[in-house]
Order: C-alpha cells, then structure tokens, then sequence
C-alpha cells in the first residue's frame, strides 16, 4: 500500500488554522494510496497546498517562469523503516545505536532502481529538466514551466496570494497515469516551500522603522548613550523607572566572542586538554555558497586568536553559481550568506577541533533535499546541523511525508538531525501564517528541535542568568521638559524576535515526550522544541563577514564585524558540543531525542532548566541606524512561555557537556 500522507495524522481541532479547503481535509484524513481515477489517473489531493484557495488565487501564473517540482517514491516498507529509526534512538530497545550503513538502509527501504527508473523516464520524456536524482531514489527534483507541468500532471497553475508572497500552486489535484501513479507516493509542483528561510536576525533588525538610512542624514542623536557591552554588566544606563522601579539596566551585547562562548558553556578546559570535536565532522546545510566564507571564518579566528580552518578541517559540496535558481523567491545568495558565515563560525568556535562540511543546495526547496541526500547517501557526517525552516507547517502532506522519510533514513543510519525551531515565535503574527504553528521541519518527531535563549555571560565568562528568548521593545524618548519615558506601557508594543516552538497539528506526540510534555500543552501532539541555546541577537555572538555586493556576480564588500543572533546560532551551537561529546566519550548520538527525554526522566536536573525570572531581564539599545533608543524586555516570546519543566520556547533546557555525556552513554 502506498502512503501519501504523515503516518498518524489525524484531524487536529488546530489544523482548522491550517486546513483552508475541503480537499486538504480529505487528502489528511485518508490513509493509503491515492486511488486511480476513471480515466485511468492517479490523483493527489494531498499535494495541493492548503492556502491554495479561490479567495487567494490571482489568476494563472506566469507562463515566463519556471516552477520547481519534486515526485516522492514510497519507501518499500515505511513501518519497517519507522520501526528501525525507534530500535536504533531508544536507549531501552535491543536495537540501540545498531544503525545500518547507507548501502544497507537503501537496499532494505529505497524505492526499486526498476520503479525510480520508470518515474525518472516518464518526467524525461515528458521534456521537463531533471535537478537532482539522489542515490536512494527516494524523488526527483526538476523543473518546468507552468504549461508544461499543468499538461503532464493534469492541471493548472495558478498564483496565489499567500502570507504576503506571490506562490505558484496547482488549482486542482494533480495527477498521473495509473502506470507511473502505481509507483509515486506524492507530487510537489507548488512553490510553499520557498518560504523557507535562515533562522538567523541580525542585532538592529527590529522591523521596518530600522531598515538602513539610505540618505546620507545622519541618525537621529540618541536621547541615551547605549555602548554595547563585552559582558554582561559591563555598561549600565539609566532609564525611566522600570520593573519594580528599577533605573539602571545593562546595555545590549557587542557579540560575544569564541572565548566566552565556551566559558560559558563549560568547555574551556576541556579545549585545552584537547577535547574540543577533534576526529568528529559536523555538516551544515543552507542554500547557495558564500564566495568569501574561507577568508571570513579565518578573519574571525585571527582577530580573536583561534585556529584557522584548513583545507582539511573545512570542505564543501557546492553546485556553481550558474546552477543557483529560485533567487528572488529564496532571499537569494546575499540573503543566506550570513547564514552559512554564522553555522560555520560559531561551530568552528565551539568545536575548534571538529571538521565542518558545508552542502550547499541549489535553492531553498528541493536543492536542500538534494543537499541533505548527499550526507546521508554516503554518511559524511553523523550530526547535521540545519538552520533554516518553512513558516509554519503550511507544507502539503505528500511534501511532508517526503521529508520525513529522508530524516527516517538519518536515525536509521544513526545520523543525528538538528534543526532551528525558527525566530518569529508562534508565526500568528499577520505577516506570517496568521494562527500559532511550530516551524517544519522542527515539529517532525523525528529531528532534534533547538529553541533559543538570551544569555547574559559575567566578565569572568560564567552564565549570569538564562531566560527564553523572546525581546519585546519599548522607545524611549525625551519630554519636553528634559525627562525620559516610555511611548507605551511595558513590554512595549514591538515585538523583535523569539525562538520558534508550540503544538504541531500534523504529529502525533511521539512515546518519548509522553509524560514529560505536559498534556495540558500537547493534547497528544508533538510539541516544539527539545533543548536549546543561545539565540537572542541582543545578547548574541559577533561574526566576520564580507558582505556579497552584488548577488549576480557574487562580489563582496570589505570585511565587517557584526552581532548575529536566532536560533540559527543555537543549532550549531548544539551540533558542536555534540561533536566534542562525541569525541570525549568515544560515542555515536545519532538521533537524540529519545535518549534525552529518558535522561530527563531519571535525572531532570542534569538539564539546564530556563524559567520565567521575577523581575524579568531587561537590556538598553541605541539603533545606529535611527538612533532610536529602546528599552528591551526578554522572556516575551509570543504565545510561547518558559515554565519549570519542559516548555514551548527552551524544550527541556539548556545543554551542557555533562547532560550531552550522559546522552552520548546512553544513560537513562
């Protein structure tokens, strides 16, 4: 039987937000294959996107374009699959850490060489381009224009207005032939997927008040002086009366350095002793490729005295930039730059001793599938850092269930997936999906989710204090009569970022969160995210950029210092204490969640536990694009809260290198 939908979804009284058109309702409550119709097609209503709706359509799309498509071939036993990714992640099943090799998991799962090749025929002949064809068959990534798809799949394109973007999607299910039907599980020829961004925030990106002057005018003078702050503390203001009337409040971070990063997180000795991912390899997947990413990460390590990467402890997989499509839709090289410049510089800082493989994609959709079949096809890391993430799970089920499929391949094969569980916090925002959503990929069950804090590191490089990452902002401005206030009641009114998180409408609660995610929050879905790290830009981590000038020749600008944050930060910043774990304990962790829950289960206080604080954390910071001057709540993250326990914006906490070991030995 063919699936083409996520095993276990079932209708969620949440997934009205996201179910717009009876057709999606239809295609999430059926199980099995899509049934041949009686012209002797195959249809998949669970490939029409839910915002792909009469009220949203604006008419055929541009017949000048071409539109990314991806056919998902089922794998040959799914439950199997599923069945050995629980055996190899769960510390209490006799399979524990068995995992196979790729060669092994392609023979016993992919779809057949004979049913791939039919498939990859069929979209051959009907003219369409061929982007990418992975080693274990399980879809194809091509490309077409919209006539050319709507003949082949039985359908019309159409544009559609959604969260403020102009989408292609069919208006109807698309389908095929029953003979090719017979062996396809799902069809993508819609473009939600290029809503998938980098979770990471540039400090000052605060909304479009602050987007860069382009006059020459100066910013306007600063009713505070605001210099940042090395450490926490290091500069303090005076402001109007605040929480409990309290006057004098730190200055936001200048970015924190490598040094301090492994102070804090309690790796400085172990570095000097040489436990620092030494024969460990952490990949990182993001679309596109910096052209100066080398130069930028050893400017980095030189100016704050840290070893440089080498032609052996830095590769990447890269296609040319001839090959790059989807630009504008996907922000992009510019737009990812930063991106790639923060995963490899904050895990190389982390982990000076690990190996780092950048996989770039060709784009933001199918190219970071092709990516990540590359690492799995062939094993070249077992932690995979992905710091990017769709907005909401508004992603057709067929998608869903593809990309599902290739993280049951990585816990199969013991491969352990992080992923940034987003910087909008719950995306109700109107600009975004327009109800609370966790970000996918995330959500899934089977990938670690890493949600973010704010971290305030004292000048010895020790933990202040943590808190959820969430920054609210108020302005200050001056009276007439001299005295300083606040334009509205605190937090203020402008929401600034926080990490991503909530209840999933599309999993289930996976066994290994029964139990320690409260039912009140899960109702029996599965909740976001697992652990976390640091993520506030406003207490965040400097990088050493050459900024690309022009995205058509990929030139770049003088190298600049500046302050990133997101949980794009987070993640890698997990993925390398997983690197130097592993190294230490002589331990593969593969997919972690499993043993992290069991862990939590015997010994909570192994975890970093990250609670409201009474009166909350509060920073300063001046623009130097406005020179506006704002007065920073933390801990406002949305609908999500912090709470003892596990919560929606930290999981079950901070990590740390004693909880990591513990995880690596599979303690429980």
């Amino acid at each position: 039987m063919k699936h083409s939908r996520t095993t276990d979804q079932v209708i969620h009284k949440r997934t009205i937000g996201i179910i717009a058109t009876t057709a999606a309702v239809v295609a999430f409550l059926m199980a099995g294959a899509p049934a041949a119709n009686a012209d002797g097609r195959v249809s998949y209503s669970g490939s029409v996107p839910s915002w792909a709706t009469a009220q949203n359509d604006q008419g055929a799309a541009p017949a000048d374009e071409t539109v990314q498509g991806e056919i998902y071939l089922p794998l040959r036993d799914l439950k199997g699959a599923e069945n050995l990714a629980k055996q190899v992640s769960n510390p209490s099943l006799s399979g524990y850490r068995r995992a196979l090799s790729p060669a092994q998991w392609i023979a016993r799962f992919s779809p057949s060489q004979a049913d791939y090749a039919s498939v990859l025929a069929f979209l051959t002949t009907a003219g369409l381009t061929i982007q990418g064809t992975p080693d274990s068959r399980q879809y194809v990534v091509f490309r077409g224009t919209p006539q050319q798809l709507g003949s082949v799949f039985g359908t019309s394109l159409h544009a559609y207005d959604y969260a403020g973007h102009r989408l292609v999607a069919p208006s109807s299910a698309p389908s095929l032939p029953a003979a090719i039907g017979a062996k396809v599980s799902g069809v993508s020829i819609e473009q939600s997927r290029t809503l998938t961004r980098p979770d990471s925030i540039v400090q000052g990106d605060i909304g479009a008040s602050e987007t860069p002057q382009v006059s020459r005018k100066a910013a306007t003078a600063p009713v505070i002086q605001t210099p940042c702050s090395h450490y926490v503390g290091e500069h303090v203001v005076t402001v109007p009366p605040a929480y409990n009337g309290q006057t004098g409040y730190s200055t936001y971070n200048c970015g924190y350095t490598p040094q301090q990063l492994r102070s804090a997180y309690g790796l400085t000795d172990l570095t000097r002793r040489g436990v620092n991912g030494s024969g460990q390899t952490v990949a990182i997947i993001d679309a596109y490729a910096s052209p100066s990413i080398l130069q930028d990460a050893n400017g980095l390590a030189q100016q704050n005295g840290e070893p440089l990467l080498t032609a052996s402890s830095y590769q990447q997989l890269v296609p040319p930039a001839s090959q790059f499509t989807d630009q504008a839709a996907c922000q992009y090289p510019s737009g990812w730059q930063g991106e790639q410049t923060l995963d490899v510089e904050s895990v190389h800082s982390v982990a000076p001793g690990a190996r780092i493989l950048y996989v770039g994609g060709t784009d933001c959709g199918g190219g970071l599938d092709i990516a990540m079949s590359k690492i799995l096809d062939n094993k070249l890391a077992n932690i995979v850092s992905n710091s990017y993430g769709n907005v909401g799970e508004a992603v057709p089920a067929d998608v869903i269930q593809g990309e599902v499929d290739l993280q049951l391949q990585a816990a199969g094969e013991g491969i352990g997936l992080y992923f940034s569980s987003g910087d909008h916090g719950d995306e109700a925002a109107p600009n975004e999906v327009g109800h609370p959503s966790p970000d996918f990929p995330a959500s899934s069950p089977w990938v670690t989710s890493v949600g973010g804090t704010s971290l305030g590191i004292d000048k010895n490089g020790a933990i202040a204090w943590e808190t959820g990452w969430g920054d609210q902002l108020d302005k200050i401005v001056k009276n007439a009569d001299g005295t300083l206030a606040y334009t509205s009641a605190l937090p203020g009114a402008l929401f600034a970022g926080g990490a991503g998180g909530g209840v999933s409408a599309v999993f289930s609660a996976p066994e290994y969160q029964r139990g320690i995610v409260p039912q009140a929050l899960s109702n029996g879905y599965r909740v976001s995210p697992d652990v976390s790290a640091l993520a506030d830009p406003y207490t965040g981590f400097q990088i050493g950029i050459r900024p690309i000038v022009d995205d058509t020749t990929l030139a770049t600008g003088d190298y600049v210092n500046e302050t990133y944050g997101g949980t794009s930060l987070a993640s890698p910043i997990v993925a390398a204490q997983i690197a130097i774990v592993q190294q230490a304990t002589g331990k593969t962790i593969g997919f972690a969640n499993p043993t992290l829950y069991a862990v939590h289960r015997v010994l909570p206080s192994a975890f970093r536990d990250v609670v409201p604080q009474n009166p909350p954390q509060a920073l300063v910071y001046t623009s130097r694009n406005s020179g506006n001057s704002y007065f920073i709540t933390l801990d406002q993250d949305t609908s999500l809260k912090t709470a003892r326990g596990y919560d929606d914006v930290t999981g079950l906490g901070g990590v740390s290198f004693s909880l990591l070991s513990l995880v690596a030995q599979g303690r429980h």
